[in-house]
């Protein structure tokens, strides 16, 4: 039976989750590196015992830290906020840093380069942060496409490569940012988050600072498909495993009140690829709940049914072994969530 490992980072550690595919009982590991705030950790697509980690501390900086074996393995670093693994190499990774830029190493860490033509392009003088940093958050890596690299930066928008990082162009055609002085212009939008099946990697999908967007040609136009949500403000989106059109966003209440609608936990599933939405509420709480999803604190796992998991700023971490239907905390009293990445093992 295929087992489940889930990789939450926190603001005071990392903890590791495990199950069996049943996804019922729920082993907690940690907390590693405990007092470090990790952004992100993931595993290699190759070699799913190959994790990496990105910590963080006000008085120590940044360290990337490597897992093989479960034994701890730094290498100092400037501020990483995602890291994601090849899907060809396991030794192969790239890393959005702040302040917006992204680097890659393929000796494992040891090494770094900044891939330059990202801030070396002719719209990054433009660039301006806004109120959370100027962090590169997303990587989306397109496996029929080697070359083919898709990244978001907070309040600069999305970027897209297809030589393998030699050159950049902005792909922001269609957004719309209230607070720019050019509402539609080339680059200044706060993207929160874009997300892709991998069997259809020209279908994005984005939860930007306010609407869901989607975009049917691997960015060059975005169409909006916020639909019926009761607002269109949120941090993640996701795609289900096996159904390229259904995706899940949690929206809050707003840019300045970052917790849920009237207190009401709530995940919502479009199975029509946006526009069309559903509340799924059984097992979140439906009152007096205040708590914020960060963009990197949802995955989902590759099981059937589909397995949904988000953690929250209150310190649980959520999981659906239905596709969304119903939801259980699995784990309570954790440090605020960060990120969460789940893996599917043998």
């Amino acid at each position: 039976m295929s087992k489940v490992r889930v990789l939450v980072g926190t603001r005071k550690g990392a903890f590791i989750l495990t199950s069996d595919g049943v996804r019922k009982r729920w082993k907690v590991s940690g907390p590693h590196f405990a007092g470090w705030e990790i952004y992100h950790m993931k595993g290699s697509a190759v070699n799913p015992d190959r994790i990496y980690a990105s910590q963080t501390s006000g008085w120590f900086g940044q360290i990337i830290q490597r897992s093989d074996d479960g034994t701890q393995h730094p290498w100092e670093f400037k501020r990483v906020w995602h890291l994601e693994p090849s899907l060809q190499d396991p030794d192969h990774v790239y890393a959005g840093v702040e302040d917006a830029a992204l680097f890659e190493s393929k000796d494992g860490g040891k090494s770094w380069h900044e891939l330059a033509g990202l801030r070396g392009s002719d719209t990054g003088p433009k660039w301006q942060p806004g109120a959370g940093g100027m962090c590169l958050h997303t990587i989306l890596l397109d496996a029929s496409n080697p070359n083919r690299i898709s990244i978001a930066i907070s309040a600069a928008g999305t970027f897209r490569t297809d030589d393998g990082g030699k050159t950049w162009k902005p792909i922001n055609r269609g957004l719309h940012s209230q607070f720019l002085p050019d509402p539609t212009a080339e680059v200044g939008h706060c993207v929160h988050r874009i997300a892709f099946h991998p069997s259809r990697p020209n279908t994005l999908f984005m939860q930007k600072h306010w609407d869901v967007m989607r975009s049917d040609n691997g960015g060059d136009s975005w169409q909006e498909v916020s639909g019926n949500l009761p607002t269109d403000f949120g941090f993640p989106i996701d795609v289900h495993a096996h159904e390229p059109e259904t995706i899940y966003v949690v929206p809050i209440k707003s840019d300045s009140e970052h917790y849920p609608l009237k207190g009401r936990l709530r995940v919502y599933r479009s199975r029509a690829g946006g526009n069309e939405w559903e509340a799924l509420t059984k097992g979140l709480p439906q009152r007096n709940c205040y708590v914020n999803v960060l963009r990197d604190a949802m995955s989902v796992d590759s099981l059937e049914p589909c397995g949904i998991y988000f953690g929250t700023t209150g310190g649980q971490v959520y999981a659906s072994a239905d596709s969304g239907d119903n939801w259980k905390a699995i784990v309570h009293d954790l440090p605020a969530v960060l990120s969460v990445e789940v893996q599917t093992l043998p």
